[in-house]
């Protein structure tokens, strides 16, 4: 991309990131590989002057008219989107994120030709459980910094080390730090068996795998190729709607007088989300090139990021209460703050990954909402602000080796940042019984 006068590529823009010292946390064994496989050292250092172009550009920012409702019907309002911006462009510090990434030990592999990112962390406990722990969108690997330290140090957060883990969490090709695909081919599928090559590549023979959103598709589909080296997965956006009742909705049919009240309650939730709340995702399954715009514009890539939804409203609850400082319309932010929701989105921004992020939903073919029918050992957690809340009885039929469901007090579908000390607790829960 052209900032200023300097003329610089994605590849310049992650130069120099040998971290020093991070060479010593790759197990041993792997870190002598000559070929592709090499696990490469990673630090983040963005040019400054990407950083001057992001203000340049904010600045000059064109506003359209206010919208005519007093809510958000029409969208993210104008003086949100305004107060965001100035901040961004006179407060905000994007080194304080670089600094929170580059303290953690990442690296860069190349796996079927293309480099992906990703953040190892060992825990100090000998017999921690290997787990991957893939994001979603509009996240990235900013989304689980949070629950890092109390997944991989669980005493230090009430936890015992019988529950530790190790993670990897990997930037989903076309994503963040990975690389972008140039050709078509890296769905679901191929990523999933990216992962399973990435885990090995770590001398990990036996791991979890844990998602949501996004995450939670890729990690249903390994569970569906069932590698041996996966014990089972963690989900907390889990796809559980049995076929009759996708039919149903996709036929615009009522709810049904045999759905017990927690069937009822979901189905209505699904009406509300594929009705009102999935017009993003269809734009970008369908014409992800268009979207120039949030290559230019970073307010109008925000807006956009923004006006991803929840269970509780559009724009999500979660990001309006976080943008805001407060609860607003009695749903709290939980941890999520307003310089985390623009620490993600100035990584899409400064990675240029708008669009080759939106190219996953062109390529995936996997519903993230229908039941998968997994014969491996999963666990469910059921966030009560998720897009919608998966009833027990269909997450029965889809998980056939259901370890694990509970139905969380707070939370919604940015659970690892909203509620992070309740998101680590569910995946310790829903993944004990794998250690035995």
């Amino acid at each position: 991309m052209l900032i200023g006068s300097t003329s610089f590529t994605r590849r310049s823009v992650l130069a120099g990131m040998a971290a020093v010292g991070a060479s010593s946390l790759i197990p041993a064994g792997v870190r002598a590989a000559t070929d592709g496989s090499a696990i490469r050292p990673f630090h983040v250092h963005v040019p400054q002057a990407a950083l001057d172009d992001l203000r340049r550009r904010l600045a000059a920012t064109r506003w359209p008219d206010r919208e005519t409702v007093p809510d958000d019907s029409q969208g993210v309002q104008l003086k949100v989107m305004q107060d965001l911006t100035h901040y961004w462009a006179t407060q905000y510090d994007w080194r304080k994120a670089e600094a929170r990434l580059n303290a953690l030990p990442q690296f860069i592999t190349e796996i079927n030709g293309l480099d992906i990112h990703f953040i190892h962390v060992r825990s100090k406990h000998e017999n921690a459980l290997p787990l991957i722990v893939t994001h979603g969108w509009p996240g990235s690997v900013i989304e689980q910094l949070k629950i890092i330290d109390p997944l991989t140090n669980p005493t230090a957060h009430g936890g015992s080390a019988a529950d530790a883990f190790h993670l990897v969490i990997p930037s989903i090709p076309g994503f963040g730090f990975s690389g972008k695909p140039t050709t078509t081919g890296w769905d679901p599928a191929r990523t999933a068996k990216a992962w399973v090559v990435l885990m090995k590549r770590l001398g990990y023979t036996r791991f979890a795998a844990q998602g949501g959103d996004l995450g939670a598709i890729i990690t249903e589909v390994m569970a569906l190729q069932a590698p041996p080296e996966l014990l089972g997965i963690h989900v907390n956006l889990p796809g559980t709607i049995p076929p009759d009742v996708a039919k149903a909705l996709q036929a615009g049919d009522p709810p049904r007088a045999d759905f017990s009240p927690d069937e009822k309650r979901a189905y209505e939730e699904l009406q509300l989300a594929f009705g009102k709340r999935r017009a993003y995702a269809q734009m970008m399954a369908t014409r992800p090139q268009t979207l120039y715009g949030l290559a230019d514009s970073p307010v109008g890539l925000a807006a956009w990021i923004i006006d991803h939804g929840d269970g509780y409203a559009q724009p999500a609850a979660s990001f309006t209460s976080a943008l805001a400082g407060h609860t607003v319309n009695g749903h709290t932010a939980g941890a999520l703050t307003r310089d985390d929701v623009l620490d993600d989105i100035t990584l899409y921004w400064l990675t240029n990954t708008a669009v080759s992020s939106a190219r996953f939903y062109w390529e995936n073919k996997f519903s993230i909402y229908n039941a998968q029918n997994i014969d491996i050992p999963a666990a469910v957690s059921v966030f009560p602000g998720e897009n919608y809340q998966a009833p027990k009885s269909w997450a029965e039929k889809s998980y056939h080796k259901l370890v694990y469901y509970n139905e969380v007090a707070e939370g919604g579908h940015y659970a690892a940042w909203e509620q992070p000390k309740l998101f680590a607790e569910e995946v310790r829960a829903g993944l004990r019984s794998l250690r035995t």
